[in-house]
C-alpha cells in the first residue's frame, strides 16, 4: 500500500467528511507523532502491536561481491511485536 492509498482508504472510512487535503495532513501528522513515540523508546498501541528501538552489536560480515570479511558497526533499529488479536487475524 502507497502513501496514496492509504490517504484514500482513510478518505473513504470517513465517509468523504474531509477532503483529500485535510485527510494526507492527519496522516502526516500520526506518523511524525508515531515517529516521535518510537524515539522516545516505544509505541503500543492495543490490538495492534509495540514498537520499541532496538540497538544491534556490532558484528562481522563478508562482502557478497569480494567475499572479504568485513565489520558492520553497530546501529539502532525499530522492531515491531503484533499484538495475540492482530497476530491471530493473520
Amino acid at each position: 500500500m502507497t502513501k496514496a492509498e492509504l490517504i484514500d482508504l482513510v478518505q473513504d472510512k470517513a465517509d468523504g467528511d474531509f477532503s483529500k487535503k485535510d485527510v494526507a495532513a492527519l496522516v502526516d501528522a500520526t506518523f511524525d507523532a508515531l515517529g516521535d513515540a518510537i524515539r522516545g523508546g516505544r509505541f503500543s498501541y492495543p490490538g495492534f502491536g509495540t514498537f520499541t528501538v532496538k540497538d544491534v552489536a556490532a558484528r562481522a560480515g563478508r562482502n557478497p561481491k569480494t567475499n572479504e570479511p568485513i565489520q558492520i558497526p553497530a546501529s539502532r533499529t525499530v522492531k515491531f511485536k503484533p499484538s495475540p488479536k492482530f497476530k491471530d487475524s493473520l
